[in-house]
């Protein structure tokens, strides 16, 4: 089958959209998918100039989705002085694992030439992840305890690095699957978090002067494509699955959105596009609520709703 813009071959059919596409175009349409969303989701403020840039500091796991956010916010803005890309790496402490992910993370950066800083579990928490999975004190998944700490230190770290923004690799079937669960669940007011957390545009959200705002640029491109352009590049992603991962509840959503998508192509999109418009109602309707009220661990200091914070009472109890 020949591509739909040009007479080469094309390498792979969207379904969704019915487009074939060759390597070229293939790239072209990755490409400006995200730099769309960049522009959609008001990333880039008006206000910044070479003398006064931002530093965007991305969650790069070295995983495929990371790898490629990395190189097309780099090819996009390695000539712009008012964005400064900088590497966040988080290791867990999963062996064989993270450490073939992180040669990942110094292949690339060091290819790119842009600031790379890695920290781990076992410096920050004095704890590795093989050995919470093999105690497990709380009766929890894996993800569970990793999703805390992760999400601590990402936020440590970004506010650390003075960072304007956060920007994690999710992909399009990620956030669907978020989506899905919550209209499951019924929790319009986390839809409303969602919003305001890393969904909205920037200029139409809460503000939240606590937390570093987040963004995922990568959102409108599903996941096999992701891995179809890492794949294309010969970019240095580690494409392999955390032996530690059991989200049972987000695996069955997962295969339930497989199904779907084979029988009405589309079906992501859909849902991602109807659930951004509902979140961003949602948020207007919480918005100048009180809501729950903010103070510091008396362990740590972060900012949390509770007097200890879930990372500090999940160290506790793995002490």
């Amino acid at each position: 089958m020949d591509c739909n813009r040009c007479d080469e071959e094309a390498i792979m059919h969207a379904a969704y959209s019915g487009a074939h596409l060759c390597s070229d175009h293939f790239r072209e349409s990755v490409e400006k998918r995200v730099r769309r969303r960049v522009r959609r989701d008001d990333l880039v403020p008006h206000d910044a100039t070479p003398e006064n840039p931002q530093t965007w500091v991305i969650g790069l796991s070295g995983g495929k989705d990371s790898v490629v956010l990395t190189q097309i916010l780099h090819d996009t803005f390695a000539e712009d002085p008012r964005i400064e890309l900088v590497g966040l790496t988080i290791h867990e402490g999963i062996e064989g694992y993270r450490d073939k992910s992180l040669e990942a993370c110094v292949d690339l950066t060091d290819d790119l030439g842009i600031r790379h800083e890695v920290v781990s579990y076992e410096e920050e928490f004095g704890v590795r992840m093989d050995d919470v999975v093999e105690d497990d004190p709380e009766n929890m998944a894996a993800c569970a305890y990793c999703g805390v700490f992760r999400r601590d230190l990402l936020s440590k770290y970004a506010d650390e690095l003075e960072a304007d923004l956060l920007l994690t690799g999710h992909n399009l079937d990620d956030e669907a699957q978020s989506a899905l669960m919550n209209f499951l669940e019924g929790d319009v007011e986390q839809m409303a978090k969602h919003f305001d957390a890393s969904l909205g545009p920037l200029s139409e959200r809460d503000e939240q002067d606590e937390f570093v705002p987040r963004a995922k640029p990568l959102r409108d491109v599903p996941e096999k494509e992701v891995a179809l352009y890492a794949h294309v590049n010969d970019l240095p992603a580690h494409i392999t699955e955390c032996p530690h991962s059991s989200e049972a509840y987000r695996g069955e959503i997962q295969q339930l959105l497989y199904g779907l998508e084979e029988n009405h192509p589309g079906t992501r999109h859909s849902i991602l596009s109807g659930y951004e418009e509902l979140a961003g109602i949602l948020s207007d309707e919480f918005s100048g609520d009180d809501g729950a009220d903010l103070q510091e661990c008396v362990e740590c200091g972060s900012t949390t709703t509770r007097e200890v914070c879930r990372k500090c009472s999940l160290l506790e109890s793995l002490v």
